[in-house]
């Protein structure tokens, strides 16, 4: 079976699964390739709904968890995202699909290694930023944010994002074993998504090693 057709197969686990259900989301699952951003020597295994090995002991993320982490974050065109965590670059490419040419993503890495793999991963997006630093500090250059996601487990939600986010603001955040969808309001309304497994988020506001 060609990439194609595993791709397809993969979106219509997700659907039915009710992982995937907005058609804006949808459409960016089917555009970006996701062998374009597993090392290549997993290429053939990029449509298993599992996560894969990248590099510095990182994975990208398994596609329910992105489809699950996306549909939370609700992202619309126009919107400037700040992730938490660029890893392969691969969902920052679902943002950049759907937040299109009037929008910007801006992706944060601590680790160069990965950095470097992401930027390489992304360079036909032109909508894409790739900073290297402590993404617990977010990125107060391009703040504030219409939405935040955070690709890592953090023991607490960062203060440091939450002054980042507008009012209205949505952010998505694996907070030890559990994911929460917080909205940013007149206070702090947070919804409980499940139990999800992600590697620790690692800065100031984070796990310190």
């Amino acid at each position: 079976m060609n990439q194609d057709k595993k791709r397809d197969r993969l979106i219509s686990e997700l659907i039915d699964s009710n992982a995937l259900k907005t058609e804006r989301i949808i459409s960016a699952f089917r555009s970006v390739r996701r062998e374009d951003f597993v090392l290549e020597k997993y290429r053939d295994y990029a449509y298993i709904n599992e996560p894969l090995p990248i590099m510095c002991g990182q994975t990208i993320s398994q596609p329910y968890t992105v489809a699950a982490m996306t549909e939370a974050l609700q992202p619309e065109s126009g919107h400037v995202i700040l992730e938490v965590g660029a890893g392969s670059g691969y969902q920052s490419a679902i943002l950049a699909e759907i937040v299109g040419e009037e929008g910007r993503i801006i992706t944060i890495e601590r680790k160069k290694e990965l950095a470097e793999f992401a930027r390489k991963n992304l360079a036909g997006y032109k909508n894409v930023v790739i900073v290297e630093g402590d993404g617990t500090e977010g990125c107060k250059k391009y703040a504030p944010y219409d939405r935040i996601i955070v690709t890592a487990s953090s023991p607490s939600i960062p203060k440091s994002l939450v002054d980042q986010l507008k009012p209205g603001g949505v952010m998505v955040i694996p907070v030890g074993s559990e994911m929460f969808a917080i909205k940013k309001k007149d206070k702090i309304e947070k919804t409980f998504m499940g139990f999800y497994s992600f590697v620790p988020l690692i800065g100031k506001y984070g796990n310190r090693r």
